[in-house]
């Protein structure tokens, strides 16, 4: 496939021929979501698969590393929760069954590994997708599941966040409520003795990264909660964001909150008062935009040495591993070439975690520690979530680096800068690559390392990639993310400006050739930029927002009060709203911008994008809108993510004026 070595081609950046083709990009690629093992041995592990418009499916081996594997949920299922729209944690694996979630219908199921796999429902049928059920524990001296509900039967009110105890027994039964009143509720974790349940609450106008509470409840042979009391946040008027509960197998209670170094830390409750078991400047916790993130677990049989801890956490961007011994405090790194861990758990007496690299794709990896539980290694591949032959592909993989970068106000702001790379093409004399920044979407939220195949899509065809961990970013500590409260649609444009102009003045881009996208939040970004800011000379939109007050007023109950801190409050900051929407601002447009937008999408209806399309049409600005059936909130059907790149590099190629080396369907832009 490569030509010899000296020998590459010279061809205009952007042009380059690619055998990352876009079937590849999509056909070769899975959702990977948590893995779990059986006592008995059993890996367990969710893939979504975009050839079947998304669908996401248990798949069970019947060994860790051999042995045959087969889909273990039936093909008519889905597993997916709907709560908070975004979902996460739909399933769990205990003892011999999994306990999932149904996207059809959002009930919960349950289903055998062995014997007969027949799913048998656990929840009350409810029309219309009403009732929603997501993460959860088992209850075993009670015969019962304690879940997540989230309740949308009250026509005209705001769904309820509850968390409630589901009958194994019965499943025509309401599930009994055990905790109400809070606008969200995340966690239940249920101790090892069944006496105490811990979970965590947050209340409007917060998020989970702002202030949350962790509660801590006695539980009575009846299956009533008593005693209940916080045991973190909303104390002396403390803020602080605690987050995924976790017992030790002797019954500790761990948990992760950023109280004292503004940074996520793992602490542990001694029944009095909590102590910090880490305190780096490093996040050993993600943003809560799904339920169910786990990101430490406990290293079983540990022999009489005491409580031990897997971690992995965020130092700057990068993902590292750690071993923790609870008792001294000290921390061994675990050594790992993978540098972006989403994942860390444990069963069967055995470690895993889901991790991936710059040059490798997402994989359910063994973790093996040393006797002394003084470090381990991380790199046996269970599974991976891509067919691709890195090792085949490797010489049209680039390698991303980490890069820091002054702001305009004089401070610093973080991207992953992605340089062309193509083992068979070389750009002519005299020439630089255009650049393509990105804008990650939340906006509290954070880009890694991880291989993005449709990232290498375009670095592997000659274009520069700049991935912005703009200042409001996760992943830097509290401050760093409070960065843009108040300041949404200025310090998030501007730190994508100042990448691109950093690059620019490195000589390593052409600041002719500037284009950026981003999808939800990441595309109301790109088009704040393109309305606010002259730097770039096209944009594309997925499912972006255009219009905040109308964002504020329509989005769904997790977000309805995101914007109160990011802007400001809708009843005192209406004029802000207006002045920092771009669909107000069509005036500033001047460059041409393609939008992308599912037809299903409950977080940014699909109207955002409608109107911005009209407007900028009728300024005769070249604009072009691609709406989508059936597809919601980021976009799974594999022809649809086939597509959306395609006609991105397309539209491109006609603002750029140059010719794409693969043929693709023509699309209609207007004025041009």
């Amino acid at each position: 496939m490569a030509t010899a070595a000296g020998t590459k081609q010279e061809a205009p950046f952007g042009a380059w021929k690619s055998p990352l083709t876009t079937e590849l990009v999509t056909s070769g690629s899975l959702r990977l979501g948590q893995a779990q093992i059986s006592d008995d041995g059993k890996l367990v592990w969710k893939e979504g698969r975009p050839s079947e418009a998304g669908r996401s499916v248990l798949v069970m081996r019947d060994g860790l590393s051999d042995g045959p594997q087969k889909d273990l949920t039936p093909a008519d299922h889905n597993v997916r929760t709907l709560v908070h729209e975004y979902g996460g944690e739909s399933w769990g694996l205990f003892a011999d069954c999994v306990i999932y979630s149904n996207m059809k219908d959002q009930r919960l199921y349950m289903q055998k590994l062995t014997g007969d796999q027949t799913p048998v429902a656990l929840t009350p049928e409810v029309e219309g997708m009403k009732v929603r059920y997501g993460d959860g524990v088992l209850d075993t001296q009670r015969q019962r599941f304690i879940t997540i509900r989230e309740d949308h039967r009250e026509e005209g009110k705001e769904c309820k966040n509850e968390i409630v105890a589901v009958d194994l027994t019965n499943p025509t039964a309401e599930p009994v409520v055990l905790v109400t009143g809070h606008d969200f509720v995340s966690y239940p974790r249920l101790s090892p003795d069944g006496r105490q349940l811990a979970f965590t609450t947050w209340e409007h106008p917060n998020m989970p990264w702002d202030a949350t509470q962790l509660w801590l409840a006695d539980v009575t042979d009846a299956g009533e909660l008593s005693n209940v009391r916080s045991i973190a946040g909303g104390k002396d008027g403390a803020v602080e964001a605690a987050t995924q509960p976790s017992w030790s197998p002797a019954g500790e209670l761990f948990y992760v909150t950023d109280k004292g170094t503004g940074f996520w830390n793992i602490h542990r409750w001694d029944g009095s008062s909590s102590e910090a078991i880490t305190s780096l400047e490093a996040e050993f916790a993600l943003p809560q935009w799904l339920l169910g993130i786990q990101t430490f677990t406990f290293v079983p049989e540990t022999a009489g040495k005491g409580t031990h801890i897997l971690a992995a956490y965020r130092d700057k961007g990068i993902g590292k591993l750690a071993v923790i011994d609870a008792s001294s405090k000290a921390l061994y790194p675990v050594e790992t070439a993978y540098s972006d861990i989403s994942y860390v758990g444990s069963g069967g007496g055995k470690l895993l975690t889901v991790a991936a690299s710059a040059t490798e794709a997402p994989s359910v990896l063994s973790v093996e520690l040393s006797p002394d539980l003084k470090g381990g290694v991380a790199q046996s591949v269970l599974f991976c979530s891509s067919s691709l032959d890195t090792g085949k592909y490797r010489p049209y993989l680039t390698v991303p680096e980490s890069i820091s970068f002054p702001t305009k106000d004089g401070e610093t702001a973080y991207a992953i800068y992605y340089p062309p790379a193509n083992a068979d093409f070389q750009g002519t004399p005299g020439e630089k690559p255009p650049l393509l920044v990105k804008s990650h979407g939340g906006p509290t939220s954070e880009v890694g390392t991880s291989l993005k195949l449709g990232i290498q899509y375009w670095t592997s065809r000659g274009w520069a990639v700049a991935d912005v961990n703009y200042r409001g970013s996760t992943g830097y500590g509290r401050e760093y993310r409070e960065k843009l409260y108040g300041t949404w649609g200025i310090v998030d444009i501007d730190d994508c400006c100042s990448a691109a102009d950093y690059l620019v003045k490195a000589g390593k881009v052409d600041g002719q050739r500037l284009a950026i996208d981003g999808g939800s939040a990441g595309g109301y970004t790109t088009l704040a930029v393109l309305a606010f800011r002259d730097t770039f000379k096209a944009g594309c939109s997925y499912y972006g927002v255009s219009d905040l007050m109308t964002l504020a007023q329509e989005t769904h109950k997790f977000e309805s009060r995101y914007l109160d801190k990011l802007v400001g409050p809708v009843a005192t900051a209406a004029q802000l709203y207006d002045e920092r929407s771009p669909i107000k601002h069509v005036d500033g447009f001047s460059c041409p911008v393609i939008l992308f937008q599912g037809l299903e999408d409950k977080v940014v209806p699909p109207n955002q994008a409608r109107m911005m399309y009209e407007a900028v049409k009728a300024k005769g600005i070249p604009t072009a809108l691609v709406e989508y059936e059936g597809e919601q909130h980021g976009f799974r059907k594999a022809e649809n993510i086939k597509t959306t790149l395609e006609w991105e590099l397309f539209f491109y190629s006609k603002v750029f004026n140059f010719t794409p080396a693969d043929p693709i369907a023509p699309l209609h832009i207007d004025n041009l």
